[in-house]
């Protein structure tokens, strides 16, 4: 001991304690060495993993716990549709009004993909439907209102013509005319008279005007036995404003 107390200086007892403390702080940083496993879920304080810490592919599907991923967690277009599965996102997944006319691409939504009697008149606009998407034969009479026809015929008359009543040959002809700037719509014949030896023989829309219009109603009847009397054809006309 005396010949160690010889030695034993104040800087040597500090430079001791010094090499001592660095000493205990390198086995203490060896002990503290991060191996497998050893941090824990619970040792990471909230926030404490960024996105800047994680690498590129390490969040896989299998480490997402199922309702993890809500929608406002998702950053708007992270999701993109390279990366839906096929029939992941089907309509009862879907929100009221999340499908905006902006999100759907030119030719996405084809015939195939309209439901039966999804289309129906409320949700059709203004000009929706054009004289180029009706096909042809489509809109038929019954589809047709009387209201429509009010709207599309106008001003409607009717016109009668009858033919001389005699006995003078076996065929009679008549024509009923429409008042100017109207056109014939329809009409009919009948024979008058007490005999009952004569038939109709036309009963037709007369042949157009000069502008390709027709404008009146031809009726004829013809003797199916001589000697039968005095008679007459008479020609009437439906005529309107077109």
């Amino acid at each position: 001991m005396k010949q160690l107390s010889k030695h034993l200086t104040f800087a040597n007892v500090i430079s001791c304690i010094a090499l001592f403390m660095a000493l205990s702080g390198a086995a203490f940083a060896a002990k503290t060495t991060l191996g497998n496993k050893v941090v824990k879920t619970k040792n990471l304080a909230n926030g404490s993993v960024t996105a800047l810490k994680l690498g590129n592919g390490s969040v896989t599907t299998l480490k997402l716990k199922n309702g993890a991923v809500t929608g406002p967690k998702i950053g708007p277009g992270a999701v993109g549709s390279s990366a839906l599965a096929g029939g992941s996102v089907r309509s009862a997944q879907l929100g009221g009004g999340v499908v905006t006319e902006g999100k759907l691409k030119n030719g996405a939504v084809t015939e195939a993909k309209i439901f039966n009697s999804a289309v129906t008149n409320s949700k059709l606009g203004p000009n929706s439907v054009a004289t180029g998407k009706v096909q042809d034969g489509a809109i038929t009479a019954a589809k047709l209102t009387s209201s429509l026809y009010a709207q599309l015929i106008k001003n409607v008359s009717y016109e009668t013509k009858e033919s001389t009543k005699n006995d003078d040959g076996n065929s009679k002809t008549i024509t009923a005319v429409c008042p100017s700037g109207k056109q014939v719509i329809g009409g009919g014949s009948r024979v008058l008279g007490p005999n009952t030896k004569v038939v109709i023989s036309e009963s037709a829309p007369s042949a157009a005007d000069s502008s390709g219009k027709r404008v009146g109603w031809v009726a004829s009847g013809r003797e199916i036995e001589p000697e039968t009397g005095e008679w007459s054809v008479e020609a009437y006309a439906i005529c309107a404003e077109l």
